[in-house]
């Protein structure tokens, strides 16, 4: 585990005697016991190791966090592989270590905590306790911290990072993840997620210094410390301020009839997407009760992702149509992504997927910069983003607008960087998003926002109701101008890694060792790229252009008909994720056939490389 803290006095005779037979696993409890100063979680290694649990006591302590597509995240709880008051602890020790190594001013420039509104009882932990403890590791180091009075939501973060100039910046939550989890997310000085090399350096420092320092357990520094500012108010401002930029109809927001709903699924939302909408001259949205107050507990819906559509949407759907509003906005519990919903016209709702709303936005927030853009601007200077497994919809529209696409790897740190790249060599970066409804409009934030997406797409819809058109009915019409782009994305759960590995390694070892399907069923397969291990096999070199991703399981295949499914392991959940898109040329425009041709692959897919009952995979519940 590469812990520095050895055993030296142990204080309880009675741990002695409860030897548990395993020396490494003896060091880890004696560790656990004498570092833990939070009563309830020291209590459930205390319970395991009086019960003789000692495969439990394992796994909870004998494996350590790793940073993922979105930090650290894991469920709340006792064991050094949990999230806790010691886990946190020791990251930001670990954090501290590798930013004083990194920058000679971190002590004048500072660094940035926020948190969301997650909790657990029965381990006594809380998103704001554990930001408070991460804020007392450093104020206990004369490190300046700005530490956010109440919950905010992680746009923020970066956001203040960016605004003040700090160093980096940390954000307690676990997005939409179930109630049990939480996480610890990283931002650099750029206001981007943390990518390699940081996230490797950061986890060896972090085993270099896991036993507590004096002081870091002081989680009332915060409250006293002359080194602690509150930012809300200044960020706050200036975040609404700056929203301001991507409003471009401002009078028409004033005046629309067009009525929203907006959920901010028991999580930070309410407050600031009320702001933004006020920003932008609308009226406030109309929230639904239940969920608008934080609850940690969820309880209105069974599982906090608005990414489920219509199931987790159903309290603010029978809202709508009791107020009459067309358009129902939620934003996830840390208000980082935006699920929208339109009545049809035959009463119905549609929950439009991440990738129909990014067709909506790329062709928006292009529209704006082309009706508002100086005359000597140029659209070649113009990107859009986009991870590899999204939609392939920008692509169409740079093809034929003239502007660059790029896509990145799968997570939002990822695109943070690269648009952060590209600002610095002078480029404009209009839109950029990831499948999983993560939107990012305009350049003020280099993170997924749901908070400024919810007002562009209520700004959007007032703009297309004066054309007499609704959202999908808009999107109908990008389909025909630059190709359908029919999509489906959904996963199966697997708890059990080695089954995962072995899936992956036979698509690798398909017919011959190293060597890849050809066919999947009766598709052929034109293309592979093996993320994982670099391959790809349209390259002349056989080399993958995106970084290789040791870390995560990710194949692609490209299929003769136009079809590109990719297969992926998720970063913060015991999730197989599948991803299929047929990209079709405007002239193909026969919906039905091209959706039909995309449901039996998808079949042939599941059939043929995931082999559901095979291998004990749970399927998506509907």
């Amino acid at each position: 585990m590469g812990e520095c803290g050895a055993p030296g006095d142990v204080n309880s005779n009675v741990l002695i005697a409860r030897s548990t037979g395993d020396a490494q696993l003896d060091k880890a409890v004696w560790q656990w016991l004498n570092w833990d100063k939070n009563q309830k979680t020291k209590e459930q290694i205390e319970s395991l190791l009086q019960n003789g649990k000692h495969k439990e006591l394992r796994d909870r302590l004998c494996c350590r966090l790793t940073f993922g597509t979105a930090g650290l995240r894991s469920a709340m709880g006792a064991g050094f592989c949990y999230i806790n008051d010691l886990t946190v602890i020791q990251s930001t020790q670990g954090i501290y270590k590798y930013l004083e190594r990194c920058f000679s001013d971190f002590k004048q420039r500072g660094f940035v905590v926020g948190y969301d509104t997650r909790g657990q009882v029965t381990s006594n932990c809380s998103s704001k306790k554990l930001a408070k403890l991460t804020a007392a590791v450093l104020l206990a180091k004369d490190v300046p911290v700005y530490f956010f009075s109440t919950y905010v939501p992680t746009p923020f973060v970066p956001y203040a990072v960016q605004q003040l100039k700090a160093v980096a910046g940390v954000m307690i939550t676990a997005s939409h993840n179930r109630k049990e989890d939480n996480g610890y997310k990283v931002y650099w000085e750029n206001g981007a997620q943390i990518t390699s090399p940081h996230d490797k350096e950061i986890i060896k420092c972090i085993e270099e210094c896991v036993e507590p320092w004096n002081g870091s357990w002081n989680e009332n520094l915060v409250d006293t410390s002359p080194l602690r500012q509150d930012p809300l108010k200044k960020i706050c401002d200036c975040y609404m301020e700056d929203l301001r930029k991507i409003c471009y109809h401002r009078e028409l927001n004033m005046q629309t009839n067009l009525k929203f709903v907006h959920t901010s699924f028991h999580g930070v939302g309410h407050d600031y997407v009320q702001l933004a909408f006020k920003a932008f001259g609308f009226q406030p949205p109309i929230p639904v009760p239940e969920q608008k107050d934080p609850d940690p507990d969820f309880s209105t819906v069974k599982c906090p992702n608005p990414e489920e559509g219509e199931s987790v949407l159903e309290l603010s759907l029978r809202l709508a149509e009791k107020e009459n509003a067309k358009v129902v906005v939620a934003t996830d519990p840390d208000a980082d992504r935006l699920a929208v919903a339109e009545q049809q016209e035959n009463g119905c709702w549609k929950v439009f997927t991440g990738n129909e709303l990014a067709a909506l936005f790329g062709w928006w927030m292009f529209s704006c910069w082309k009706e508002n853009c100086s005359q000597d601007a140029d659209v070649k200077n113009v990107y859009m983003l986009a991870t590899t497994v999204s939609s392939k919809i920008l692509r169409a529209i740079a093809l034929k607008e003239g502007f660059h696409f790029e896509e990145t790897l799968p997570g939002f740190k990822w695109i943070g960087s690269r648009v952060k790249d590209l600002l610095d060599n002078g480029k404009e970066v209009l839109f950029a998003f990831e499948e999983s409804i993560g939107f990012m409009c305009g350049t003020s934030v280099l993170d997924k926002d749901g908070v400024s997406a919810a007002v562009v797409i209520a700004e959007m819809a007032t703009y297309l109701e004066g054309k007499n058109l609704t959202l999908a009915q808009k999107l109908i019409e990008i389909y025909e101008t630059y190709g359908y782009h029919i999509s489906k994305t959904s996963y199966f759960l697997c708890y059990d890694p080695p089954t995962i590995k072995r899936i992956f390694e036979k698509l690798r070892n398909f017919d011959a060792p190293q060597s890849y399907p050809k066919f999947c069923g009766i598709y052929n397969i034109l293309h592979v790229r093996d993320i994982t291990t670099g391959y790809d096999s349209s390259q002349p070199n056989k080399k993958s252009v995106l970084p290789v991703s040791k870390s995560s399981q990710m194949i692609t295949f490209t299929f003769q008909n136009g079809c590109v499914a990719t297969l992926r392991t998720s970063g913060t959940e015991p999730k197989i994720k599948y991803y299929a898109e047929m990209c079709a040329l405007p002239e193909q425009s026969d919906r039905n056939v091209l959706e039909e041709e995309l449901q039996k692959l998808i079949e042939a897919l599941i059939e043929n490389f995931l082999e559901p009952d095979k291998n004990g995979l749970i399927w998506r519940s509907a």
